[in-house]
């Protein structure tokens, strides 16, 4: 039996999952409403769910709503898994709080959406102990590939988060990209295969990259600081001149201005790790 406590999308989803791989489920949530057609046993209160089950997974908006959900109930001897986005530093404070009521706490981050959870895909970083981990790993890899990264809850929180470092200025750079484009005049459309294309061979560039941060040098035979921040200047100016929201192109800039200022501008763009690795 699993408890899972959280029915949003991700939450319905993860029952879905266990429940067509042939897992008995006990969930609750807030708007009970949020179980039907889930065909999973529904608790009339989180003591009745927690009691069901040693495993615990909760999917939550954040760490915040498990206090407020938990904070009370008898917790001893639970495995709790987390799987709501928060902050490292909250997963720790997250971690000591459940360890100190007599559960195991486990984090976790589910890298795909909703609708791509348990399936082939999926896959779920997990920071905590690794022998209650390998434990419950059948039941986990339902929801996603076990990518276990550490002991500490933390970590499995912070690869997560920089996923979505990633992911989430990805994005945002290709919606900038597109109101570049549509305020010249130019359908998004006729833009989009070229900015498929890029996206797909971005990866080609990280190969360098991590081999010039592990060795700390930082060839620029190629693409140096001083010729890639020229062209994130003449993003900017673009950028201004074109009516479109100049606040992502000027946050690039800055790390190339940066770099320059501190000696890299012969060395490849690389060496902006020197410069965002720290806030000194």
């Amino acid at each position: 039996m699993i408890t899972l406590i959280g029915l949003g999308p991700m939450g319905q989803a993860m029952v879905r999952g266990l429940r067509k791989a042939g897992h008995e489920v006990t969930v609750w949530n807030r708007t009970a409403s949020r179980a039907e057609g889930l065909d999973a046993t529904v608790a009339p209160t989180v003591k009745d769910a927690l009691a069901a089950s040693e495993l615990v997974i909760l999917s939550l908006t954040d760490y915040k709503a498990m206090y407020d959900i938990l904070d009370g109930e008898t917790l001893q001897d639970k495995v709790i898994v987390n799987l709501s986005s928060d902050t490292p530093g909250k997963t720790r404070e997250a971690a000591k709080w459940a360890t100190d009521r007599g559960a195991t706490f486990v984090a976790g981050g589910v890298m795909v959406p909703a609708e791509q959870v348990a399936t082939d895909v999926a896959y779920v970083f997990y920071g905590g102990p690794e022998d209650v981990i390998k434990k419950y790993e059948p039941v986990l890899n339902v929801i996603g590939s076990v990518k276990y990264v550490g002991a500490d809850p933390a970590l499995g929180q912070l690869f997560y988060q920089a996923q979505l470092d990633i992911f989430l200025t990805a994005l945002a750079s290709y919606l900038h990209a597109t109101a570049l484009i549509e305020a010249a005049g130019v359908p998004a459309a006729e833009f989009f295969p070229y900015a498929v294309e890029n996206f797909n061979t971005v990866s080609y560039f990280l190969d360098e990259a991590l081999k010039n941060i592990q060795q700390g040098n930082h060839p620029g035979d190629a693409a140096n600081v001083i010729m890639m921040g020229a062209t994130a200047d003449h993003i900017t100016i673009t950028s201004n001149e074109s009516g479109v929201d100049p606040v992502l192109p000027y946050a690039v800039k800055s790390l190339y201005d940066r770099a320059i200022a501190t000696g890299h501008g012969r060395d490849s763009w690389t060496s902006l790790y020197e410069v965002v690795k720290s806030r000194k």
